[in-house]
């Protein structure tokens, strides 16, 4: 059974930092298509916040760049997400997704809360 557990969000003010983690179980990072994170704030749709694909290729969403960065740790089975710089509209859910290879099943974390305070 796959699982992706997040954790590491909370509140913090406007211009500071958390780190989000993400640990997978269930499932070898060579059996990983694509891994990462994206996020739901109130009344608006779910968005990509940044992913690892095949290849080790990562992509970001554009206002995201510059202040987010992902890494992954393939021995933890682990994905981190560094956010720098945090505003009040980064303010949402953040969820950790992984698509497994072959199948293309999709994974979903339960989510954690990141509040930015103006």
């Amino acid at each position: 059974q796959v699982q992706l557990v997040e954790s590491g969000g909370g509140l913090v003010q406007a211009g500071g930092s958390l780190r989000l983690s993400c640990a997978a179980s269930g499932i070898m990072p060579s059996s990983i298509a694509i891994i990462g994170w994206y996020r739901q704030a109130p009344g608006k749709q779910r968005e990509l916040v940044a992913v690892f694909s095949a290849g080790g290729r990562t992509t970001y969403a554009d206002s995201m760049k510059g202040r987010f960065t992902i890494s992954r740790d393939n021995a933890e089975n682990t994905v981190y997400l560094q956010m720098n710089s945090l505003k009040p509209e980064d303010t949402a859910v953040y969820y950790c997704h992984a698509r497994q290879l072959y199948t293309m099943s999709n994974y979903w974390g339960q989510g954690t809360q990141v509040t930015v305070d103006s």
